[in-house]
């Protein structure tokens, strides 16, 4: 599900879970164990990055939908578990989004501290809205940090995936290149950034994220009870539903 490319001091996550990238438990559960470990192993920056035309495509619905509260309450969990460790690393993180990165691969590369995405018709947004979803505390957090907080409640609440110059435009990416030279061109960025005080830069990057840190930890049990109530509401099921109908409505 995870590739570990190296590239000197800086390892490559590459999401392999086809056709999609979709967001399984599973993947969320290793790609978080797979970035915490990786400064531990040796990693002095880090590159998440997705196969040719799509960086992910958000969460797995049709695999969610079936799932109980349990299950997807540890899914879920896991998921602001790996978005935390992403924001807060101690080194730095570009996400190399090698193509679409609707709902929640939008919400991995907002997590991460600089985004290049791939030129051409890709679209990037936080949809979620329409499929039933709302957008927790964190992950608002992440999009107000980005873009601002007027723009991010249109993200949020428009339901719009975004093409990339406009992306580009709106601060959510930091950078455009040709697809097939995203991902180097996030080794580079890393690669800058390691020129740096590392300890003088974790700090100072800290310091700078202190708010969505403090967004993550008032992220308590009853809170996410609460956001799970909502998920398994007839209106959130409802949506959820017709996007799985959708899909299947596709591969015919």
């Amino acid at each position: 599900m995870i590739e570990r490319i190296p590239h000197g001091p800086v390892l490559e996550l590459r999401l392999a879970r086809p056709p999609a990238n979709a967001l399984s438990p599973e993947l969320l559960r290793a790609l978080g164990e797979a970035v915490r470990g990786a400064p531990r192993e040796g990693a002095r920056a880090l590159v998440l990055s997705g196969r040719a035309g799509l960086f992910s495509a958000g969460l797995d619905v049709p695999l969610f939908v079936g799932l109980e509260r349990a299950r997807v309450r540890d899914a879920w969990r896991d998921f602001f578990a790996l978005l935390r460790a992403l924001s807060g690393a101690p080194v730095p993180v570009a996400a190399a989004l090698t193509g679409h990165a609707p709902a929640g691969g939008c919400v991995l590369a907002l997590a991460c501290h600089w985004r290049v995405l791939a030129q051409g018709a890709f679209k990037i947004g936080l949809n979620e809205v329409a499929v039933g979803v709302r957008v927790p505390g964190p992950i608002a957090a992440l999009a107000r940090h980005a873009v601002g907080a007027r723009a991010a409640e249109r993200l949020c609440t428009s339901a719009e995936l975004i093409e990339a110059e406009a992306a580009l435009r709106l601060g959510l990416v930091d950078e455009l290149v040709p697809p097939d030279e995203v991902v180097a061109r996030a080794v580079g960025w890393c690669e800058g950034q390691l020129l740096l005080p590392p300890t003088t830069l974790a700090n100072t990057r800290a310091l700078l994220r202190a708010e969505l840190e403090t967004a993550f930890a008032r992220l308590d049990e009853a809170e996410l009870e609460r956001f799970l109530d909502e998920w398994f509401g007839a209106e959130a099921q409802a949506a959820l539903a017709a996007v799985v109908a959708k899909l299947a409505a596709k591969k015919k």
